[in-house]
């Protein structure tokens, strides 16, 4: 069993404090670890008979670099574990909220989560605006019906309590209050110029990671696509994750988000942008989905898991929003943008022809990634062929996990089709997330990744 152990995750973000990280990951029996480094411990790159193939796995990866690179790590104020809900509260009155503009979607509302933020909210002296008019993958329309209202109420802090939809359409609304406009205008990396709302974030889903990054994902519905908005005056203020919110989550929801964070755990590790913040953040979070995100599906109501999965949620949205993205996320954008299906199903049936297409080119980079999903000792990665192996067993290791989960096996069984490629294949090229995927890629090499897909 993988143990959850979140006493040494310390973050504090915009500038104010520490961030606490872990010095190096190994494999215990069946489980990733994280530890840091006593001063006795041998230094990164000396041998010794307890480095694991772990240990020597990042070892190699990080000697490939001949010069350690400047690496910046976004991070908002973090507040987790079990019944944290009502520090929410607390924190918008330290941002100064009076009238908080509470952003949540109706199926949270049928389970009763407003209601008790409400209370919180109003035990504190606040006045809250509720505003539900949200919908999976939110669209530029209702971000715009969103501020609108936010303007209406006369709303200061803007609180999102939901999913990635809920908390993107939040970011979404918090932007045209600095900036006006209309949320296509900041389609790309660092558009808005003006200071935005001060934001308080609560995930009821594990997976997205969208309380701590600096993305906003939002549909075009004159395109019928997916525009990525990227910028650290997204990354929110304060970041308040409470596991009790998973247990209400439908089964298809849990399997999607639980994909969607592993997915960010792999690309992020492997990513250009990659640095030793992020890597063992990754790595952890691909570790924490493997072995948990099952667990919640077969035992629901069981508390371990279900925090496990929090933390690997966030373990995972912080790696990613610094390393950013890969070829998954740019695809997958486009077809969640097509037919407004779940991110995450459609992630986890793309990431196993993108792993394969990336490890062509340097598959030493998934050993670690393997090691953390549970690589079989009959595999001995430690030499090129052995990556090789190695890479290829994260693949159908991957697939193996969708497949418990019932996602289909092609992006054919959800609607796609041959004739959407070429289209397809053109919006991939231009999503921000493919300037970091580790091997580059041009429209027919992503045409060919679609049609595996099929």
């Amino acid at each position: 069993m993988l143990v959850c152990n979140v006493d040494n995750i310390v973050f504090r973000g915009r500038g104010g404090g520490s961030v606490v990280l872990v010095d190096s990951v190994t494999r215990a029996g069946g489980s990733v670890i994280a530890h840091r480094r006593s001063s006795e411990e041998p230094a990164v790159g000396a041998t010794g008979p307890s480095r694991s193939p772990a240990d020597r796995a990042l070892t190699r990866a990080t000697s490939r670099q001949a010069t350690p690179r400047l690496a910046k790590f976004h991070v908002p104020e973090i507040l987790f574990g079990p019944g944290s809900l009502s520090e929410a509260a607390h924190a918008a009155v330290r941002l100064g909220a009076r009238r908080p503009f509470l952003v949540t979607d109706p199926g949270l509302c049928a389970a009763g989560w407003p209601n008790q933020l409400c209370a919180h909210l109003a035990e504190a002296g606040l006045r809250p605006t509720v505003w539900e008019g949200v919908t999976p993958n939110p669209k530029d329309h209702e971000i715009a019906a969103g501020h609108v209202r936010y303007l209406q109420e006369g709303c200061d802090v803007i609180i999102a309590l939901g999913g990635g939809s809920v908390i993107d359409a939040a970011k979404g609304v918090a932007l045209l209050a600095g900036n006006g406009g209309t949320i296509l205008d900041y389609e790309g990396v660092d558009r808005m110029g003006l200071p935005i709302p001060p934001m308080v974030m609560v995930p009821s889903t594990s997976g997205t990671g969208a309380d701590v990054s600096q993305f906003c994902i939002v549909t075009d519905t004159a395109r019928n696509t997916k525009i990525t908005i990227l910028g650290r005056a997204l990354v929110p203020d304060v970041s308040i994750v409470d596991p009790y919110l998973l247990t209400t989550m439908p089964d298809w929801l849990n399997a999607a988000t639980g994909l969607d964070a592993l997915t960010h755990g792999i690309e992020a590790y492997v990513s250009r942008a990659h640095n030793p913040l992020t890597d063992h953040h990754a790595l952890q979070a691909i570790a924490l989905v493997g072995e948990n995100l099952v667990l919640t599906m077969d035992h629901p109501a069981e508390e371990a898991p279900r925090t496990c999965m929090a933390q690997a949620a966030l373990e995972a949205g912080l790696a990613f929003t610094n390393a950013i993205l890969g070829a998954t996320h740019a695809m997958s954008h486009q077809v969640g943008g097509l037919l407004d299906l779940p991110h995450g199903v459609i992630n986890g049936v793309l990431l196993p022809h993108v792993i394969r297409f990336n490890a062509a080119a340097e598959p030493h980079r998934f050993v670690p990634i393997a090691q953390a999903l549970g690589l079989p000792g009959d595999i001995v990665p430690d030499s090129d062929a052995g990556a090789v192996e190695a890479a290829e067993w994260t693949a159908c290791e991957v697939r193996r996990l969708a497949d418990e989960l019932g996602v289909p096996k092609g992006l054919g069984e959800i609607g796609v089709t041959d004739a959407d490629v070429p289209l397809l294949a053109t919006m991939t090229l231009a999503d921000a997330c493919l300037s970091t995927n580790p091997r580059g890629a041009d429209a027919a090499d992503i045409e060919t990744l679609f049609r595996a897909a099929l």
